[in-house]
């Protein structure tokens, strides 16, 4: 335990971690800098003495030296009751903050669902509080993710930057191929009248996901039928509009595939309202494998997506990038998940 003069006690400094490693304080300062230039016996030394004096790094002193912050921002661009309600958001910034906290970087979530919000965070992530974003649910024609590589500001989306890809870092699930292992679960299954409740026409998810779903009906040798294609916004309430509009224009249905957990719950709610059993009368499939599934009733048959993973590779990605390394893409599997539902 370190004692001023006066025996109070006083912060451990990089010269108690130096001497109780026996290396020079440069030694420290290179390992406290990303190990460059040490040699292993050097580094295991340091993290050793780091350990037993309980030396916790200065970042604001570190900051001045290096031109960083050391922290990261999770920049969501939605409505904040949105961040409330999908269970998705959440489980990212979990991951996310659980694989920073690893690196002992801290990690920042900001909201941007409005214009106002938007120039705010802009502000504040340019005048460099933050070294990088992990940016969420950004739609075609969102300025966020442009305006941030303009100003020079490491960014990794999560899911394809749509018109952006070449020159954003991004993660994904692969969209098209979960939807269509769904829908050629449901043909499989006996279902003929499949419909789709998809996304937003102009989210990575709402593209993808739908071309999955015409395309695997093509292939099953059915018709695409626009009467069975209705769109939601991924919140509970959209998804049973889309099942009641389902039900009006077609009412034959026997299977709804729809772009979203949370959707999907909303449709359940629909069907129930309209005395169809599920999955008797309807079979239901969702996406994500969010925690909306296992609470649903029945439990919903979904395509997972590995959300773990993702958030893994996009701090990662984002690391690479704030080190200097260009752009890159990773986009990840997807896995049917059988429940009660279908």
């Amino acid at each position: 335990m370190n004692r001023g003069p006066e025996g109070r006690r006083r912060p451990v400094t990089i010269h108690d971690v130096a001497r109780e490693a026996g290396v020079s304080r440069g030694t420290v300062s290179r390992v406290l800098n990303g190990g460059h230039y040490v040699s292993p016996a050097a580094q295991t030394a340091v993290n050793n003495a780091i350990r037993r004096t309980g030396y916790v790094v200065n970042r604001h002193a570190r900051s001045l030296i290096t031109g960083r912050s050391d922290s990261v921002a999770f920049l969501l661009t939605e409505p904040q009751e949105r961040f409330f309600e999908d269970p998705n958001f959440n489980v990212l910034l979990r991951s996310c903050t659980q694989e920073l906290a690893s690196q002992d970087i801290p990690l920042l979530l900001m909201i941007a669902g409005n214009e106002d919000e938007r120039r705010r965070n802009l502000r504040y992530i340019q005048a460099g509080h933050v070294d990088g974003v992990l940016l969420v649910s950004s739609h075609s024609g969102d300025p966020v993710a442009g305006e941030l590589d303009a100003a020079g500001i490491p960014v990794v989306a999560c899911g394809k930057p749509i018109g952006q890809q070449a020159r954003i870092s991004y993660v994904a699930a692969d969209d098209r191929d979960g939807a269509r292992q769904m829908v050629r679960f449901l043909y499989e299954s006996g279902r003929r009248r499949i419909a789709t409740v998809s996304g937003p026409p102009d989210t990575p998810g709402g593209v993808e996901r739908l071309a999955g779903y015409r395309e695997t009906l093509a292939e099953c040798g059915l018709p695409v039928d626009e009467a069975l294609i209705a769109v939601g916004d991924y919140s509970r309430a959209s998804g049973g509009r889309a099942a009641e509009h389902l039900l009006e224009h077609a009412p034959d249905i026997d299977a709804v595939f729809v772009a979203s957990d949370l959707m999907a719950d909303g449709v359940l709610d629909a069907l129930a309202r309209a005395g169809r059993s599920v999955p008797g009368d309807v079979a239901v499939g969702g996406f994500d494998d969010s925690p909306a599934a296992l609470a649903a009733v029945p439990r919903l048959t979904t395509i997972r997506q590995p959300f773990d993973r993702i958030s893994k590779e996009m701090v990662r990605m984002l690391m690479a990038r704030i080190g200097g390394e260009d752009p890159a893409a990773v986009i990840l599997p997807t896995e049917l998940v059988r429940r009660e539902s279908a």
